[in-house]
């Protein structure tokens, strides 16, 4: 079994890490919240006074944390984690920021003779909590290959994507083709709310036809179908609009450096900046139907 530090132990990190716990390994923790911190300590993870105290030691570092800043700084700070990481220390960032920032970080870490990972997650707190998680890598595949019994507790899939940053390439890709899916899953049932076709009827025929994709079966944007989905618990998040804002963001940036078009991705970052700016950012992301909704 492994000793690992986690960095960010909040609603993603915090489940994360208990499986982690769970699975045999010894999990080392930091978070700014001590609530967090608490909860972490139940599940039965050990104490860090700081970041570089929790890297120091490890056989793997993992990270969970809120944006490109917050990484860059957890990392590259003075005694931050490649200052205070031991020689053979595997660090995996499972944040979802861009990808310049994931390179960079990378690159301070190789200069120190660190193997770093970008591995992003798909699967909200739910996937977090059964342990169930996508997570998307970029980095060498020698890394990759150091990684995989660490990451297995907390995933259903473990997917290699190619170099540094291509696992944040993969996860804000897949988010922009997510949004845009409830987006128009959403507009599908006003439109035949509209027209005086049953919720119900349209999703039994839409599931098993052409149009059928996630954001439906899974999450269906509208109370009835589908009874696990927010929308039947009054949206309360798996993954909230303010997240799904967050990574529409990241791939904007990315398109724009890029060169890329993305026009249905840039309406979807409109809408969801459109709805979490008149204050929906906790609730969860298929809420969004309550704009569409209004007619749009």
């Amino acid at each position: 079994m492994a000793d690992i530090g986690f960095i960010g132990a909040g609603n993603m990190g915090g489940p994360m890490l208990a499986n982690l716990v769970k699975a045999g390994h010894a999990v080392t923790v930091f978070d700014l919240v001590q609530a967090a911190l608490d909860v972490a300590e139940g599940a039965g993870a050990s104490l860090a006074a700081t970041p570089g105290d929790a890297a120091t030691g490890r056989d793997a570092v993992i990270t969970m944390l809120p944006a490109g800043a917050q990484v860059r700084e957890v990392y590259t700070a003075e005694n931050g984690v490649v200052e205070r990481a031991t020689e053979g220390t595997l660090l995996v960032d499972c944040s979802t920021i861009d990808v310049t920032t994931a390179r960079e970080v990378c690159q301070a870490a190789a200069a120190r003779g660190l193997d770093m990972l970008d591995a992003p997650v798909s699967g909200g707190v739910a996937g977090a909590a059964a342990g169930m998680l996508t997570f998307m890598v970029g980095g060498t595949k020698s890394a990759f290959a150091r990684a995989e019994p660490v990451l297995a507790p907390m995933a259903k899939s473990v997917v290699y994507a190619g170099p540094s940053g291509n696992g944040q390439t993969a996860k804000i890709c897949n988010n922009m083709m997510l949004a845009a899916g409830m987006i128009v899953s959403s507009e599908a049932f006003a439109l035949a709310d509209r027209l005086g076709l049953e919720r119900q009827t349209m999703f039994d025929i839409v599931s098993g036809a052409t149009g059928q994709c996630w954001a439906l079966t899974s999450y269906c944007p509208v109370p009835g179908p589908v009874p696990a989905s927010p929308a039947n618990h009054d949206y309360q998040p798996g993954f909230t609009a303010a997240m799904m804002n967050k990574d529409l963001k990241l791939a904007q940036q990315a398109a724009k450096s890029a060169g890329a078009a993305t026009p249905i991705g840039a309406e979807a970052a409109r809408l969801y900046a459109e709805f979490c700016n008149a204050g929906n950012e906790s609730l969860d992301f298929s809420a969004i139907f309550k704009l569409v909704d209004q007619g749009r």
